[in-house]
């Protein structure tokens, strides 16, 4: 099946996701709101800040203009920042509703909108009415985009509501190298996807304070029965948090350096000020706004999370991180499960 997709946001994942899709012999629209970039894509097939080294399909056509991608689309694939997401639907729906189109919705966005706390697919699903839009699905899962650039095996899932919208992605992504499963549990992947981002910073920060290997898998595995109970808390199926956007997305964002997250929490442990971290990064740090939105939720839904507690004080209220760390270690003793 060929179908034609428009793919908006055109960082490392964005594009790299569109690479993908036009390997599979889709039309793919790629959207950045960037006409310098979008003129780098089109003229020497390249993404140079967000994916070094790397030569885009010749095929794959970049816009700057938003209407144009959205002309006749099957589906449109969102991978903005979780602080874009809510404008460019607001965009989306403004033309859609203009076209009559009604395309098939997937995000493969990680994160958790400041203040309202609605996670991406109640975003798209608010801004962008049912008239205009299929099913809402979800892409998720333990990815590097350097990874899938140089087509090393990438396990992911396609959550859905919708058996056929999951399929459809599905069927979408599949190839040799990139293998998409599955899901029903659109809560606990897109819990999963964004707070996985708040434990590899914490894994960064050890890093950066001299910590070995122990420490590291005592931060993931408590990590992620932190994220468990918030997901659990809103619905999600404990399974989902010991599949590829639970342990999976925490063990490939904690551990490598292909992570701006884990970068970062390296910086900081090493001692950089935040404001320097953000500002040199040249790219998006989901997991600063998460800590605060996931902090802020546990304290509503009175659900313990003390190691997203911890990073929250240390970004948000300037607590030095090994203090911080001496206090979770000091802890009154309990039962581990």
């Amino acid at each position: 099946m060929s179908e034609k997709i428009a793919v908006l946001g055109a960082g490392s994942w964005g594009s790299i996701l569109a690479n993908v899709l036009d390997g599979n012999g889709h039309d793919v629209r790629l959207w950045s709101y960037n006409p310098k970039q979008v003129e780098e894509l089109n003229t020497q097939h390249t993404n140079s800040h967000y994916i070094k080294d790397f030569t885009f399909s010749p095929s794959l056509v970049a816009y700057s203009d938003l209407a144009s991608a959205l002309v006749d689309v099957d589906a449109i694939l969102f991978v903005v920042p979780t602080k874009a997401v809510r404008a460019v639907a607001g965009q989306v729906s403004e033309i859609l509703q203009k076209t009559g189109l009604q395309p098939q919705l997937i995000h493969a966005s990680k994160g958790i909108e400041q203040k309202t706390y609605k996670r991406i697919s109640q975003i798209l699903a608010e801004e962008i009415p049912a008239t205009n839009r299929k099913s809402v699905t979800v892409l998720s899962g333990p990815s590097h985009a350097e990874d899938v650039a140089r087509k090393d095996i990438t396990l992911i899932t396609a959550a859905s509501e919708s058996p056929d919208a999951a399929k459809y992605t599905q069927k979408l992504f599949m190839t040799s190298y990139f293998r998409v499963y599955t899901n029903s549990d659109v809560i606990g992947v897109e819990i999963g996807a964004a707070l996985k981002n708040i434990i590899a910073l914490g894994a960064g920060a050890l890093h950066g304070l001299g910590y070995g290997d122990n420490a590291k898998a005592a931060l993931m595995t408590r990590g992620l029965a932190e994220i468990s109970r918030l997901g659990t808390s809103f619905g999600a199926d404990p399974m989902t948090f010991i599949g590829l956007s639970g342990v999976g997305d925490v063990i490939v964002t904690a551990t490598s350096s292909n992570s701006r997250n884990w970068r970062a929490g390296d910086e900081l442990g090493r001692g950089e000020a935040l404001d320097d971290v953000i500002n040199h990064m040249g790219m998006v740090i989901e997991g600063l706004a998460t800590t605060k939105a996931a902090y802020e939720l546990s304290q509503e839904r009175g659900v313990s999370m003390p190691i997203t507690e911890a990073i929250y004080q240390v970004i948000y209220k300037g607590k030095d991180i090994r203090q911080a760390i001496s206090d979770l270690m000091q802890r009154e003793g309990r039962s581990e499960f």
